[in-house]
């Protein structure tokens, strides 16, 4: 513990607070707008949060300004929790959500872009408080975006080690070959992305306040809407659901393609095997979601689902469907129909699509695409080393071999996401909740989507659930959001050694 330097952690994490806390200040125009006495609370948020920030910068200046691995641990957990903390201090000082619990769960689930909401009534929150709601998505989205292409590759783990110098992958196509550079390109991309959905919601005859706020919870893969419906309340413009369809596709794509793809380079794109199976895997279940909806369903399922005054049944049956596994696999998270009504069969699959997850860089959470690609290949591998023991067959990515290391890595993930699935829910039966939605909120939380299955459905949120069990789904959360390792390194004996 003495080799580990905490005045470069404070210090860290002082800027971060002072970040979040001038971003609370962007929320005051709103609530000023709309005439809400609650700007006074977001404004006192802010000054103590920019003041506790301060207070750790300024009285924390170390030595040795060098990060080792151990720092960089430290740095990413404890700022995600400095975000949440100073985060709820809106919520708490407006009275918009004064139990402290409540208000932490809302914070880090704005923050890790999962979505889950604990108001029963969105609608009637005052603007500049859903402003600041959204706001925690997309300062929550960036950052991991800046985690997974810049810091976390430096500390060996995550799902962009494919994408590492010494590793297979467009290695020789980084953005750029230093990190505060790349996070400049990324923080670009980001902002162009937010403002071009926003200006073709409001187009397309969103509020300009609605557009900001979507354009936001879309472009972060969050999930927070400004009203209870989420976006089935635009069930009759299919042009917004579309673009918000669009958007999520892109947010869910690797940040490194869609660089490429501003910069005209298509051919690299295409020729990225994750970004095939993502697309190819979107577009395949939504074909199957479509007809389920079609041929399946029951009459009382056409009201939620089918429009014919719109563009026609079958429109509406792919529209939503292609919304709903967008939604899911990117991690998104937005509502256009309850999707635990369209037979067992559908909501089946949906909880499948729950362990999936979109792009490695992306600000989607998940399990993430490419390491189901790797395992699934290592896995027919094993078939084939059963019938020629003596072979020497790599895994290959993109053309190129992967790493054992990478391999080994991948796995222990994947084994470790899915105890820590098991365990999760077992805890939260415990916890009050019934098995179906133990399972869902488990998954949800751990795989930062939002919406589940049971209680916890679409028509639903995670106000009922116990104080115990929000603050578990919230620990699942940010876990989640951070890889796993991030975090749970932290929880071991080792870590905390002098040598």
């Amino acid at each position: 513990m003495g080799t580990l330097n905490f005045k470069i952690i404070y210090r860290f994490l002082g800027l971060t607070a002072v970040l979040n806390g001038l971003f609370m200040f962007i929320a005051v125009p709103f609530s000023l707008y709309h005439n809400e006495d609650e700007y006074t609370g977001i404004i006192i948020a802010g000054i103590i949060t920019v003041f506790l920030g301060l207070l750790l910068y300024f009285f924390n200046k170390p030595t040795n300004t060098n990060i080792q691995k151990k720092e960089g641990y430290l740095i990413v957990t404890l700022g995600w929790l400095i975000l949440s903390f100073t985060g709820m201090l809106p919520y708490l000082f407006t009275e918009t959500i004064p139990n402290v619990t409540n208000a932490f769960f809302e914070t880090i689930s704005g923050y890790s872009t999962t979505g889950s909401s604990i108001l029963t009534d969105i609608e009637s929150m005052p603007k500049g408080i859903l402003f600041w709601r959204s706001a925690t998505h997309w300062i929550g989205g960036m950052g991991i975006i800046v985690l997974t292409i810049a810091i976390l590759p430096l500390l060996g783990i995550g799902g962009m080690q494919l994408f590492m110098a010494e590793a297979p992958g467009p290695s020789a196509d980084k953005l750029h070959p230093r990190i505060t550079d790349t996070a400049k390109r990324l923080w670009l991309i980001y902002v162009t992305l937010t403002f071009a959905e926003f200006f073709l919601l409001k187009f397309a005859g969103m509020s300009w306040f609605d557009a900001i706020n979507h354009a936001m919870a879309t472009v972060s893969t969050g999930g927070f809407s400004t009203k209870n419906d989420s976006l089935s309340y635009w069930n009759h413009m299919p042009t917004v659901q579309y673009i918000v369809i669009a958007f999520m596709l892109i947010a869910g794509t690797n940040f490194v393609l869609t660089y490429f793809a501003l910069k005209g380079k298509i051919r690299k794109v295409i020729q990225s095997e994750e970004f095939k199976y993502y697309l190819f895997g979107i577009l395949s279940v939504t074909a199957i979601i479509a007809v389920v909806i079609l041929f399946f369903k029951d009459n009382s399922l056409v009201s939620t689902v089918a429009h014919p005054m719109v563009l026609g049944e079958t429109e509406s049956a792919i529209r939503h469907a292609l919304f709903q596994v967008t939604s899911i696999i990117t991690t998104t998270g937005f509502v256009s129909a309850d999707f635990t009504m369209w037979s067992f069969f559908a909501t089946g699959i949906f909880f499948a699509l729950f362990f999936v997850g979109g792009s490695a860089g992306s600000t989607s959470g998940g399990i993430k695409i490419v390491r189901h690609i790797v395992m699934l290949k290592n896995s027919f591998l094993e078939f084939k080393k059963t019938l020629h023991p003596n072979a020497i067959i790599p895994v290959r990515y993109d053309g190129k071999a992967v790493s054992q290391t990478i391999v080994f890595n991948i796995l222990s993930f994947f084994v470790i996401y899915m105890f820590i699935f098991v365990i999760a829910s077992v805890i939260l039966t415990f916890l009050g909740l019934d098995f179906i939605s133990a399972l869902g909120a488990a998954a949800s939380s751990l795989g930062n989507i939002g919406p589940a299955i049971g209680s916890v459905s679409p028509v639903d949120n995670f106000a009922h659930l116990s104080q115990g069990a929000k603050w578990f789904c919230s620990f699942l959360m940010l876990i989640g959001r951070l890889e796993l390792f991030t975090v749970l390194i932290l929880l071991t004996p080792f870590f905390w050694r002098k040598n």
